[in-house]
């Protein structure tokens, strides 16, 4: 199951383009090259025009189709008055916004915002950290969400007969939510995987008991967050607490959760804490040889995407093709 290559197709067909921030990276310009000549989509590049040129001939990349813009050279006014009315309250001078907003990182957020390109691909040579610092001063929180979290796509082969795609979250942002932080994380999953892999989602709240099984207050916690999730009125199918066997294996869910509409055919599985989600997606990668892509940073009003800095160029290449299929 090629899922990377079906979601470079989709994206494709938005005819769209992304910014790549980080144009001093070389793994940025081979991603940029790839980008172009699958023609997935356009690219534009920040930085001085001649170097980026420069760097990529001596890489031996033809980066002709690329937009390359220099932030010291752009008509920066309205970005810098936008930063200004949105950050003063925490301080920011006229003369800071017109500095920051010229930031590699915070230049390529803001063109994220204005609708000037899809979406952003960044974190190749920046700490995630920095990346989101970018994303929400400029981008911001989606509408009717708190939270920004994250989810991994995790391709698992030959499960229960075949090969199967679920999404575990928050496996890299959020170390312990509340239930209404819970709440937020399973809608945005919910929304990320109609987005990228197109069908329903089926959500499983999980927790070491299902239905009751067991009394303690991490259960509670998890109970608050169907709560929550019910007084929102969502428009898929979700359910908790259920134990991870009762959420995805058909035979235990009908016999532990009888008349649940998700339990034993969950392929959304959120996880009550960071330790819980980054251990769970580790160990089915690991044993089930399963892959995983992501993480994917959902919840932010538009789509910004971060990269381990030690990724390579391809995973830029794939991650911009997530990014254009997040802004649908």
């Amino acid at each position: 199951m090629d899922v990377l290559a079906d979601f470079r197709a989709k994206a494709k067909a938005i005819n769209g383009k992304v910014v790549l921030p980080e144009a001093f990276d070389e793994r940025t310009l081979r991603a940029a090259e790839a980008i172009l000549k699958e023609e997935m989509c356009g690219v534009v590049l920040v930085g001085v025009e001649e170097t980026i040129l420069s760097d990529a001939g001596k890489l031996g990349l033809d980066l002709s189709k690329a937009e390359i813009i220099n932030p010291e050279k752009y008509d920066i006014k309205e970005f810098a008055e936008f930063f200004y009315e949105k950050r003063k309250k925490k301080g920011v001078t006229p003369e800071q916004a017109s500095e920051i907003v010229k930031q590699n990182l915070f230049f390529g957020a803001l063109l994220v915002k204005y609708g000037i390109v899809n979406g952003m691909v960044a974190g190749a040579a920046n700490t995630t950290a920095d990346v989101l610092k970018a994303a929400l001063q400029v981008v911001g929180v989606k509408p009717g969400l708190k939270t920004v979290s994250s989810s991994f796509i995790m391709v698992t082969p030959d499960f229960l007969g075949s090969d199967k795609i679920f999404l575990f979250a928050d496996c890299a942002v959020v170390p312990n939510p509340d239930a209404e932080q819970l709440a937020d994380i399973a809608i945005s999953t919910a929304t990320t995987r109609k987005s990228l892999i197109g069908d329903e989602p089926k959500v499983a709240l999980l927790s070491f008991s299902t239905k009751g099984s067991a009394e303690h207050e991490l259960v509670d916690k998890v109970l608050q967050t169907k709560k929550i999730m019910d007084e929102r009125k969502l428009d898929f199918d979700y359910d908790g607490e259920l134990q991870l066997d009762a959420a995805i294996i058909p035979s235990v869910g009908s016999r532990k959760a009888p008349g649940s509409s998700v339990a034993g055919q969950a392929n959304v599985l959120i996880f009550p804490d960071l330790q819980a989600g980054n251990i769970g997606y580790k160990l089915v990668q690991r044993f089930a040889k399963a892959e995983a892509i992501g993480p994917v940073i959902q919840g932010l009003a538009a789509p910004v995407c971060d990269l381990s800095r030690g990724c390579s160029w391809e995973d830029i290449y794939n991650t911009a093709a997530l990014v254009l299929l997040l802004s649908r």
